[in-house]
């Protein structure tokens, strides 16, 4: 009943955006002359702020179709390397770069959002990279026969997209990236190849702003996973996806309740977002207000992710901590992260992040006692939140560096 009533919700708010979008071109009409007089001007920027605000977002492009590499334009390609049901290997070649230029998977997180919210993320390390990223796919568009899609099958994909980038390099090592959530699952995955010694073992792990231990400065999303038990969780957040959609009848967290509970965490904020963008447009500051009205057409874009993927992620991660305690398994087989000796491990936290508290990343390294300390680093972004370490000007200018330099330092 849940997803059925918010389908019901979204029809009449999308009928409310649209007719909202055609009163504010009613009111800009330079034919109009109630436009430009008393309050048609004011009442044209609040309904345009609304339209958007009620708008339905569906899965967005990359649309990178250019890289600047030393003050020079280079074309970018995107191509899909591997596609599999619950997500695909997507590439991203830059015509004109050198061969041998490092191969980097960026692991996308699968908490709501689409792939596409690292962008800049992608953009940015395409500078010095062949980029390769997980792009994970919208559980409600995946028939039931695709079967299920949990932790373990999450870590089983890294692997299998870390030996195809491993294989089409000729032998050379890759690198790894996982931004947020994936930390995790990219740890296990890479402690499992270092552990069976496989040739994929990437030769660095970067991991930013990610909830290895989430026991190091909580916050109030951990807090929230320690105060109810699984069995909540799966009672009052887990649905069930409706007839029109390929997924019908599987059981999914839904990306409109993970929305919510991302804008109630910081709701003045983004009420003061809309506030601004307001103001802007009433201004006549258009691209401060398109800056506004890009951000949240990324960020309201969600999608669903399997219960089981979330409840184990959950249960493992949030309340039995059971990758720091050394009690998590992949399968059946213990995965023992004292055993990453072959990956250098660099982690990165925000100063100011409220997702992932300040400790949680940097437990990675005190986890792995047989990795020399050279070939560890802790880098803390100073002044950034827990997107500004992946997004933004702070991650173009003073973290990308460090994750290049890291790798630079690191070829294997």
């Amino acid at each position: 009943m849940l997803y059925h009533a918010y389908e019901l919700q979204r029809s009449w708010m999308n009928s409310a955006s649209a007719l909202a979008s055609i009163s504010v071109g009613v009111l800009s009409n330079p034919a109009n002359p109630f436009g430009y007089i008393g309050m048609g001007p004011m009442a044209a920027n609040a309904l345009d702020v609304f339209a958007h605000a009620t708008a339905h977002y569906g899965k967005p492009a990359f649309g990178i179709t250019e890289v600047t590499i030393d003050g020079k334009s280079h074309a970018v390609h995107e191509s899909t390397a591997i596609k599999r049901p619950f997500g695909d290997l997507l590439r991203f070649t830059v015509e004109g770069a050198p061969a041998d230029r490092p191969r980097l998977l960026i692991v996308a997180p699968m908490s709501g959002h689409y792939a596409t919210l690292l962008r800049g993320t992608v953009e940015r390390m395409l500078e010095s990279c062949e980029v390769f990223i997980t792009d994970w796919a919208d559980a409600k568009m995946v028939p039931q026969s695709a079967g299920q899609f949990d932790l373990d099958e999450y870590i089983d994909y890294l692997i299998e997209f870390a030996e195809h980038i491993h294989d089409q390099a000729g032998g050379q090592r890759i690198h790894m990236m996982a931004v947020c959530q994936p930390s995790v699952p990219a740890f296990a995955a890479t402690a499992l190849l270092n552990l069976h010694k496989s040739p994929a073992t990437p030769a660095t792990l970067t991991m930013m702003g990610g909830p290895i231990d989430t026991r190091e400065c909580p916050t109030v999303v951990n807090n929230m996973a320690m105060q109810r038990p699984i069995e909540w969780f799966r009672q009052s957040v887990i649905a069930t996806v409706p007839m029109k959609y390929p997924g019908s009848g599987r059981r999914v967290y839904p990306g409109f309740m993970q929305l919510s509970a991302f804008m109630s965490m910081n709701l003045r904020s983004h009420m003061m977002s809309h506030y601004e963008m307001f103001k802007h447009l009433t201004a006549g500051d258009e691209a401060s207000a398109q800056a506004t009205k890009d951000f949240y057409d990324e960020y309201r874009s969600v999608c669903d992710m399997t219960a089981e993927f979330y409840l184990q992620t959950v249960e493992e991660v949030f309340q039995k901590h059971s990758i720091p305690k050394g009690e998590f398994r992949h399968k059946g087989e213990l995965v023992d992260i004292t055993q990453i000796t072959d990956t250098a491990l660099l982690a990165i936290e925000g100063e100011r992040d409220d997702i992932s508290g300040i400790g949680q990343t940097k437990a990675a390294l005190k986890l792995t006692p047989n990795l020399p300390d050279d070939k560890k680093r802790y880098y803390m972004a100073e002044g950034a939140g827990h997107y500004g370490i992946f997004n933004g000007s702070r991650w173009r200018t003073k973290v990308a560096p460090v994750v290049e330099e890291w790798i630079a330092a690191h070829k294997g």
